[in-house]
């Protein structure tokens, strides 16, 4: 009955496996971003303006410091998978410990990272006054939940590794009913504004990761974890932080960028922070429905390795990009086009509808390309090479806009200058990756069966 969770992507049809792995991954990715879409929802509309721009000032600082150790969590993914394919039951077992302890003690250094670094960094990226004391409270408060974050992605990293992409999605439903009752009770009842929103949400990340330890700890499957038998392993920490680190690195790289964007979107004021905030939650989801493909990019890619399943990689790269530009187009153009509605969700302000309406004209609707990117950077880190896409995802997309930044930005400093570094910066970067793997494909297939 267990091991009806689990796939093998070494056979069968492949779009078929793809769509069944990806429909739970991409469910669950939505179901995660509802944390903090329900977070901004609900103090936009009982707190005001300036408690979502409090909240939504704080994204890019999380994803600088909480997606350096996500990234780790791909190298879990990617060595899981691999060994997987190859039946290797002790690596996988070593793996699956060593992946456990280590989001633990990730989440215990996030959480002094958070709380310590909070209001400096919030002031180096200039949050205007009159929201920077929420902003610090919402973030102090929701980096308390972050071992509780770490355990759960990568946990549920080793379960993706294997196939497994309903029981993730099946924790996400429970922890998200917990968040949105949290948020009317702490908020709408309570009144407890950015810390309650903040408290729900931590309270939210212990219930999914109370369950992912669970699942784990009752499978009877390879990725099995006895808490009596834990224990760390160097050589596999090693192999994960070899994959894992690179994407860790071009998480933050890429944040970097990002973080200097929000940087520039603030300095045009609270209520434009307001508008980009809105418009880019949306997008959210956009991204994180196309992301859904990266991650199984990298475990189908991984699996189909260990296994020396060669020829079914270029299928599996034809098939997530043409899936992934599907999803892109519809979602992103859909955006755009139910702007005003989208919008009026997280506010009613007239213009923080016009600022938000402005950033779908440029990001959404050509948000497919960084889709694109994303699945060329998985197949390669899912061959086992994490260096080459994080060096090339680093030029193409973050050096390029840092410079632009500083240059066009600085020359014509307007929303939309800002906006249109970002499909510029993708379309460079996907023609980098598709380069890269055919290098590495030429390097790693034997001619017969490439």
């Amino acid at each position: 009955m267990r091991k009806s969770y689990e796939m093998d992507m070494t056979r069968g049809p492949l779009l078929r496996s793809i769509l069944i792995f990806t429909l739970p991954l991409l469910l669950s990715g939505v179901l995660q971003l509802l944390f903090n879409a329900t977070d901004i929802v609900v103090v936009g509309q009982f707190a005001g303006a300036n408690a979502m721009a409090s909240v939504g000032s704080t994204t890019s600082l999380f994803n600088l410091l909480i997606n350096a150790f996500i990234g780790i969590s791909v190298g879990a993914n990617v060595l899981v998978a691999r060994y997987c394919g190859e039946k290797n039951y002790d690596g996988v077992q070593q793996t699956v410990q060593t992946s456990l302890l280590t989001g633990l003690v990730g989440g215990v250094i996030l959480v002094v990272l958070g709380i310590v670094l909070a209001r400096p960094m919030l002031t180096l990226m200039k949050t205007p006054d009159e929201v920077i004391e929420g902003a610090v409270l919402y973030m102090r408060v929701y980096f308390i939940g972050m071992p509780a974050t770490m355990i759960y992605n990568f946990g549920a990293a080793v379960l993706r590794a294997v196939g497994d992409t309903r029981r993730p999605l099946y924790f996400l439903m429970a922890a998200g009913v917990m968040n949105v009752l949290g948020d009317l009770l702490f908020v709408c009842v309570l009144g407890m504004g950015v810390a309650g929103v903040a408290l729900a949400t931590v309270l939210s990340q212990c219930v999914s990761a109370a369950l992912t330890v669970l699942c784990l700890t009752g499978s009877d499957g390879m990725c099995h974890l006895d808490i009596r038998r834990l224990r760390f392993y160097p050589e596999r920490f090693a192999q994960i932080m070899k994959i894992g680190l690179p994407a860790g690195m071009q998480s933050v790289i890429f944040n970097i960028s990002n973080v200097l964007i929000q940087s520039s979107i603030n300095s045009f004021g609270a209520v434009a922070v307001a508008g980009n905030t809105a418009a880019a939650n949306v997008e959210g989801f956009v991204y994180i429905s196309m992301n859904s493909l990266y991650q199984t990019t990298l475990s189908f890619t991984s699996q189909n390795l260990g296994a020396k399943q060669y020829r079914r990689v270029d299928g599996i790269l034809v098939r997530c990009m043409i899936l992934v530009i599907l999803i892109g187009v519809v979602l992103g153009q859909g955006a755009y086009r139910l702007g005003d509605p989208l919008l009026h969700i997280y506010s009613q302000d007239p213009e923080v509808i016009a600022y938000g309406i402005q950033r779908f004209s440029v990001v959404s609707v050509t948000y497919f390309l960084c889709g694109m990117m994303d699945v060329g950077s998985g197949v390669v880190r899912g061959l086992g090479y994490s260096i080459m896409p994080m060096l090339v995802s680093m030029v193409g997309a973050c050096v390029f806009r840092v410079i632009w930044i500083f240059t066009v930005f600085r020359m014509y400093h307007t929303l939309f200058t800002l906006y249109v570094s970002y499909p510029i910066s993708w379309v460079l970067t996907v023609i980098a990756h598709m380069i890269c793997y055919l290098i590495v494909r030429r390097r790693m297939f034997p001619e017969k069966a490439a």
